[in-house]
C-alpha cells in the first residue's frame, strides 16, 4: 500500500506443537484487508514446523489394533525421545527443556526487533492465547493490540481442566438433543446409552480403519470412544453426528465414531509437534496437577491427567519462572473471544482472562460455536 501501516499482525499458533507457517494458507484469508495495509507475520515457534521442530511419529498412522494398545502412546514417546537426542540442536536431554513459552516469546520479540518492528499486534488461537499473555507479560510495551480466540490462561492446569470440559461440552450435547423434538426422538435416552456403551468396554470388535480402509479386529478401549467424542465435540457440524455414531456404536456399528475420529486428526495441518508438547505441557502444566481446582468429569474422568503424568515422568522439565503463572492488567487493548460450547478453552477461561487483563479488555461469547470462532462469518 501506498501508506503502509508500521504494526504487523503477527499470528499465534495453537496446540502447543502446532506449526504457524503449516496454519499460514488457511488463515490468510481471515486477514485479507488487514493484509491491504500490513504484514502478516507467521514464525514457526521453536519446536515446531521448521524451527528446530521436534516431531515424533503420528500417532493416528497405526492400525486400529495398534491404537488400542494401552502402552502405545508412551512406547512411541519413549522411542521419540530416544530419535530426538540424535538430531543436531539437541546435544542432551536437559536441551528438550528449552522450548518453553516464556523463552519461545523471546524468540518472537528478536524477530519484531529484526524486522524493525516498534510495536506488534498479536493474534493467539488456542495456545497460541497462552503464548499472546506471556509475551504481554514480558514485553507489554512491544504490543499494539491482541486478540485471543480461546483462552488457555497460564495458570490452568490443562490436563486436568480438559476433563471437566470435554464434560460440559458433552453434557450440553445431550440436553441439546433431549431439547430439540427430532433429536429427542431419534435417540431417546442418548446418555444412558452412551454410559453403558462405556462400561462396556473394553471388548474385541470388528471395523474399518478409515483413513486405510482395511477391515480388521481389534480391542475397543474407553479411550479410544473418549478420544472420538471429544475430537468431534471441538467443531459444532462434527458434534452433531455425535447422537446417530453413538447410538450406532451401542448397536456395534462403529463407522461413526472412528470416521469422526479420523475427520479430527486427519488433516496434516493440524499435525503436532509431540516433543514441543511435552516439553510445553510437562512443564508449564502437568507439575501443578496437585493444585488444580477442577473436578474429573462424571465420564471422561482423571484418564488424561494419568496419560500425561506417565509421559512426562520420563520428559525434561524445562525451569518456568513463577510470574508466568501471573497475568496483570493490560495497557493495551485486548479483544477475547471464546465459543459458547468449546470443549476445551470455554467462556469460564476468557472471562476469568477479561477480568485480570481489566478495563482494556472485552470478552465477546459466540453463542453455538466450538473451539476458535475467528473463521466463523459474523465474527
Amino acid at each position: 500500500a501506498r501508506r503502509k501501516i508500521a504494526d504487523p499482525v503477527c499470528m499465534l499458533a495453537g496446540g502447543p506443537g502446532q506449526s504457524a507457517v503449516a496454519i499460514a494458507a488457511s488463515t490468510m484469508p481471515l486477514f485479507a484487508r488487514l493484509n491491504n495495509r500490513r504484514d502478516i507475520v507467521f514464525v514457526d515457534q521453536r519446536g515446531t514446523g521448521g524451527s528446530a521442530p521436534l516431531l515424533c511419529k503420528d500417532e493416528a498412522s497405526g492400525s486400529l489394533a495398534e491404537q488400542s494398545e494401552p502402552d502405545r502412546q508412551f512406547r512411541l514417546v519413549v522411542q521419540c525421545k530416544a530419535e530426538l537426542l540424535k538430531l543436531p540442536y539437541i546435544k542432551s536431554e536437559s536441551d528438550l527443556g528449552f522450548f518453553t513459552t516464556s523463552i519461545a516469546v523471546q524468540d518472537l520479540d528478536a524477530v519484531r526487533r529484526q524486522l524493525g518492528a516498534e510495536r506488534v499486534d498479536l493474534v493467539g488461537g488456542s495456545y497460541g492465547t497462552r503464548v499472546a499473555l506471556e509475551y504481554l507479560r514480558q514485553f507489554p510495551k512491544a504490543v499494539r493490540r491482541t486478540v485471543l480466540d480461546g483462552v488457555a490462561p497460564p495458570d490452568t492446569v490443562l490436563p486436568a481442566s480438559y476433563s471437566v470440559d470435554n464434560q460440559a461440552a458433552f453434557d450440553g450435547l445431550v440436553a441439546a438433543c433431549a431439547a430439540a423434538p427430532a433429536c429427542a426422538r431419534a435417540h431417546p435416552g442418548l446418555q444412558g446409552r452412551f454410559v453403558a456403551l462405556l462400561q462396556s468396554l473394553p471388548k474385541v470388535v470388528s471395523g474399518i480403519q478409515p483413513l486405510s480402509g482395511r477391515g480388521e479386529k481389534f480391542t475397543l478401549t474407553r479411550d479410544m470412544v473418549l478420544a472420538a467424542v471429544r475430537g468431534a465435540l471441538y467443531t459444532p457440524a462434527l458434534a452433531s453426528a455425535l447422537p446417530e455414531a453413538i447410538d450406532a456404536a451401542a448397536r456395534g456399528d462403529l463407522s461413526g465414531l472412528l470416521g469422526l475420529n479420523a475427520t479430527s486428526v486427519a488433516k496434516k495441518s493440524a499435525r503436532l509437534a509431540t516433543g514441543m508438547h511435552l516439553s510445553v505441557v510437562c512443564a508449564e502444566d502437568v507439575p501443578r496437577l496437585p493444585l488444580a481446582s477442577d473436578k474429573p468429569g462424571a465420564d471422561f474422568g482423571t484418564a488424561s491427567a494419568r496419560m500425561y503424568e506417565k509421559l512426562c515422568s520420563i520428559w525434561p522439565r524445562g525451569a518456568v519462572p513463577g510470574a508466568f503463572y501471573g497475568i496483570a492488567a493490560s495497557a493495551s487493548p485486548a479483544l477475547v473471544l471464546s465459543g459458547g460450547i468449546d470443549p476445551v478453552t470455554p467462556p469460564r477461561h476468557g472471562e476469568r482472562v477479561a477480568r485480570a487483563l481489566g478495563p482494556m479488555a472485552r470478552h465477546v461469547v459466540v453463542a453455538n460455536a466450538g473451539h476458535g470462532v475467528m473463521a466463523i462469518g459474523c465474527m
